[in-house]
């Protein structure tokens, strides 16, 4: 198998590698001896969905490269768990309209969805994705936002920040709302709150981290402000600061929410925040960050990376980020994922019916800029034949320098090999078993091990975790309308009804069961009776017209069989079947 090391040569169309030269020189550049850091961004707000993890996978499989070359590499995830609670998302259990009542808190400030074992609401949506993480094999550093924050890590850059208020309102008035004209000669030359703040939908549209539809800091009597504090009475940020002395840090606030007031001193205050525009920046420049990808709606004027990359530059003395803009991903039948709505597949729901390495793959072959769909539906059959063929091409030596690149990017990390079922039989046929044998185990271990009569399975350990992915797809995922149900006895309509021609293909059937029981047997059998009712050799190739007496004959073995004209490949329904109840319900 050819090592990541050595398809390097590829690297126009291996993206991990190209970017990884990048980055390296970068970082050699900006920090030299120093680690390379890659970064993240996270916001526990609801649902981490496969589309956050696009912003994970991304600087992951970059890092992972990296430390393949002997570097060290810090991947930091920043779970902005500090970030305001927006909105009450919808379809998530445990969760009703009464959570509006805390809107505005910090997201660690929010209960836990009911019958949630976790404290707080960050918790609990973080909770399930550190644990798709660790069965992903990403290494990371996670730092939590309320942390940093409420322990003063980021104080000196926040007075930093007030102190340089003009400066980065300036900044931000580059990309605000154009005025309206009849509002330039207001007294003082104030420009209405709406006119001061960036788009909302644009805001709203975003699709890296943080708080993507936090105004800008500005639309306060008092001034443009680059903080918000949290209230120290109702916990939330509807606050407005009313006045700021530079020299003695003295902060004065008040709530709309609950209309307290509070004179703090900021150089000892850890109850606030930057505004996202600012925060954004001034942690590429605490951090050190060489590397951070952003989603494709950062790349509009006006927008957190745009702006920020001025920001960093002018405010913080620093430098933005390299890093590719990565497109949207989508699921089967299902339009571009938002994490502000309930609902959408999760990563670890996607562990429930593939393994790791194959939800990795689908990271690792796409360049970020390329949007692509995670398979739900029957889809996830036709993936998982591709991802077995790259295998056995691996193996085999016949495979693209780029592709096996991937394939190794997917199967492990720079740490060893994640783990693997030792017998992967095919997900379609494990996917069938699971549905005519509704996960019975010895039913199950009977029909997989006459798959290969010549080695058959021993263990249904053999097939897993492959077996427990297939099994949760039929239950989870196919409805119940669609589940195969073999019939108890013999339609014995439909076989009365039967002429000559079809009565002599079910005894060319019957008859060719004994000698042809496996997989690869059965399918011989069912694709040669037509062609041996039509005076054809078994292997002769197959034409227009033999492919519709095919197709006739199949339908027929399926009504007979489950009542349908689909059903499982028929093949493995043979086998599940078993022998002796084939013969009763075809009529033997």
């Amino acid at each position: 198998m050819q090592t990541v090391a050595q398809s390097q040569s590829s690297t126009e169309a291996d993206w991990v590698s190209r970017f990884a030269d990048d980055v390296i020189a970068e970082s050699e550049r900006r920090a030299p001896g120093k680690p390379v850091v890659v970064a993240s961004g996270l916001s526990p707000s609801g649902p981490i969905h496969l589309g956050n993890l696009r912003e994970v996978m991304t600087p992951h499989l970059v890092a992972d490269e990296i430390r393949r070359r002997g570097y060290t590499v810090r991947h930091l995830i920043s779970w902005d768990d500090y970030d305001r609670y927006r909105k009450v998302p919808n379809g998530v259990p445990g969760v009703d309209e009464s959570w509006a009542e805390h809107i505005g808190k910090p997201l660690t400030s929010v209960p836990a969805p009911a019958g949630s074992a976790h404290p707080n609401w960050s918790e609990h949506f973080k909770a399930a994705m550190t644990a798709a993480l660790d069965e992903l094999g990403v290494e990371y550093d996670g730092i939590s936002q309320t942390e940093q924050y409420t322990a003063g890590a980021y104080r000196e850059q926040i007075l930093h920040a007030m102190r340089h208020r003009a400066d980065i309102d300036a900044v931000l008035d580059r990309y605000r709302t154009k005025k309206d004209p009849a509002a330039a000669g207001a007294k003082g030359g104030k420009k209405p709150q709406q006119q001061k703040k960036v788009d909302e939908a644009e805001l709203e549209a975003e699709a890296g981290s943080g708080a993507a539809s936090e105004d800008d800091g500005s639309g306060g009597s008092a001034g443009y402000f680059p903080y918000r504090p949290y209230c120290g009475n109702c916990e939330k940020d509807f606050t407005t600061v009313t006045s700021y002395d530079d020299d003695s840090t003295e902060l004065n606030y008040t709530c709309t929410n609950c209309g307290f007031a509070e004179t703090v001193r900021l150089n000892e205050f850890n109850r606030g925040k930057l505004v996202w525009k600012v925060d954004w920046p001034m942690r590429w420049s605490y951090e050190g960050v060489i590397f951070e990808p952003s989603g494709v709606d950062h790349s509009s004027p006006g927008s957190s990376f745009v702006v920020g990359g001025q920001i960093v530059r002018e405010i913080f003395d620093g430098v933005q980020p390299i890093g590719p803009m990565y497109a949207f991903v989508g699921i089967s039948g299902m339009a571009k994922m938002s994490s502000s709505k309930g609902g959408v597949p999760t990563p670890a729901d996607a562990l429930k019916i593939m393994e790791a390495p194959l939800l990795r793959w689908l990271y690792a072959r796409r360049r970020p800029n390329q949007s692509f769909k995670i398979a739900f539906d029957q889809e996830i059959q036709r993936l998982y034949d591709e991802w077995d063929s790259l295998g056995r091409k691996v193996a085999e030596g016949s495979v693209l320098p780029a592709d096996a690149a991937a394939y190794a990017r997917a199967i492990g990390t720079a740490a060893g090999e994640l783990p693997s079922t030792p017998r992967p039989l095919p997900y379609r046929t494990l996917a069938s078993v699971a549905d005519i044998t509704a996960g019975h185990d010895e039913q199950t271990l009977r029909i997989l091990s006459e798959l290969d009569p010549e080695n058959p399975l021993a263990s249904l350990d053999e097939a897993r975790p492959r077996l427990d992915r297939a099994e949760n797809w039929i239950t989870s995922q196919v409805p119940a309308e669609a589940r195969t149900i073999v019939r108890d006895e013999p339609d014995k309509e439909l076989l009365g009804s039967l002429d000559e021609e079809g009565r002599q293909s079910l005894r060319l059937l019957l008859d060719g069961l004994d000698s042809h029981w496996s997989l690869d047997g059965l399918t011989t059998l069912v694709y040669g009776v037509p062609k041996i009712l039509a005076g054809l050799e078994p292997d002769a190739k197959p034409t227009p017209e033999l492919k519709v007496a095919q197709r006739s004959f199949f339908a027929l073995l399926y009504r007979l069989l489950v009542s349908r004209d689909t059903g499982p490949r028929l093949p493995t329904l043979l086998l599940a079947v078993g022998a002796e109840r084939v013969r009763r319900l075809l009529g033997a």
